[in-house]
């Protein structure tokens, strides 16, 4: 009779066997085989995939021998938190007219009463909203809205791309002050809340009227600051060095009204999928300049120097400063350094030797 000190030795002995045969097993199962990976050729921006790529250190990520890859440009979200009075309008409407043709969804975020900062209860419905959206995807949404940090709102996914652009402040608040008065080319025959107002820019400054107070000119640095309370103070230098850290962190690309061509240039050769065709249609379209203020009169040299003594202009001046460095910065790597060959990248040096079979 056996005991139940040695039934169970028996059954861990056997246990032990069963353990070995089906570790040896495994380990034979998967060995180096024929996989597929994604491959982006920078040449002609189409990805094509390529056989015959072995890696024995990944082959057990794999089910079934097949690769499973995530087509990151149909799930691509683009948001263009657009600064009012910067040519916004006619890159959103080349955005309209390239979406059927590239395939794409084009939305825009109208929130109630113009404001530029969604409530709490807004932001966690439009962060959850826009990630699992899936049916817009890829979609690019625009609207003037301040910065908002998807990460804050623990919704486990990739985060939108962001883009801008941004204009010279005192431009900016010049158009912005004529527009309220005489409106633009868009909408003609919209009539403006300051209409029949025919006092100019320069006889604002001089009178120290409200319309012409350079604190008009504090939106730029709290559209890349964002929803917290300090981004719209006036004058406020964390604000600014918020700003600046949001261009550089989290924006994929800032460009400049002054050269918008460049700008839609460059969003085509990085995200083809969006802007293919762009630039040829931007540059031959009549659509390049569509929101033209009317009856805008250039600032006298006078009253120019008495706005830069502002401290707010220095600011939005700073930012904007900083913003065209880091766009040129981005236009000039483009190239092979004191070339117009085209910057690209390849993979070399891979180890192991993906051809060798690897020795247990």
């Amino acid at each position: 009779m056996i005991t139940t000190k040695y039934f169970f030795l028996l059954i861990l002995i056997a246990a032990g066997l069963v353990f070995i045969v089906l570790f040896h097993w495994f380990a034979s199962s998967y060995g180096p085989e024929e996989q597929k990976i994604l491959r982006y050729d920078s040449a002609n921006t189409d990805r094509i995939l390529q056989t015959n790529a072995r890696h024995w250190q990944t082959m057990s990520n794999f089910e079934d021998s097949a690769l499973r890859t995530v087509n990151f440009d149909e799930q691509l979200v683009i948001i263009y938190n657009r600064v009012p009075k910067t040519g916004s309008t006619s890159f959103v409407n080349l955005t309209y007219d390239l979406c059927r043709k590239n395939a794409f969804h084009v939305l825009h975020i109208n929130i109630t009463a113009n404001m530029h900062v969604m409530s709490l209860p807004n932001q966690i419905r439009f962060v959850r909203n826009v990630t699992a959206w899936t049916a817009m995807k890829p979609a690019f949404y625009h609207g003037h809205l301040a910065y908002l940090d998807f990460s804050k709102m623990g919704v486990p996914a990739t985060k939108p791309l962001y883009i801008n652009l941004v204009r010279k402040p005192l431009d900016r608040l010049v158009s912005y002050y004529y527009f309220l008065r005489y409106g633009d080319d868009y909408r003609p025959h919209l009539v403006r809340h300051r209409a029949g107002d025919t006092m100019s820019f320069d006889e604002c400054v001089t009178r120290q009227r409200p319309d012409c107070d350079a604190v008009n000119m504090w939106l730029q640095i709290p559209f890349f600051c964002g929803h917290a309370a300090e981004c719209w103070k006036p004058g406020s230098s964390w604000a600014l060095q918020e700003a600046k850290r949001n261009l550089v962190e989290q924006y994929f690309l800032v460009g400049v009204t002054e050269e918008m061509d460049e700008f839609v240039e460059l969003l085509e050769l990085s995200l083809p999928r969006f802007f293919r065709g762009a630039s040829d249609y931007f540059r031959q379209s009549n659509k390049s300049h569509l929101r033209k203020t009317k009856s805008k009169v250039d600032p006298l040299p006078e009253t120019v120097a008495k706005i830069q003594q502002s401290n707010i202009w220095q600011m939005e001046n700073e930012l904007y400063e900083f913003a065209l460095q880091q766009f040129h910065f981005a236009q000039k790597k483009l190239h092979t350094p004191g070339k117009s060959v085209m910057q690209d990248f390849f993979y070399e040096k891979i180890k192991p030797n993906q051809n060798v079979a690897v020795r247990n």
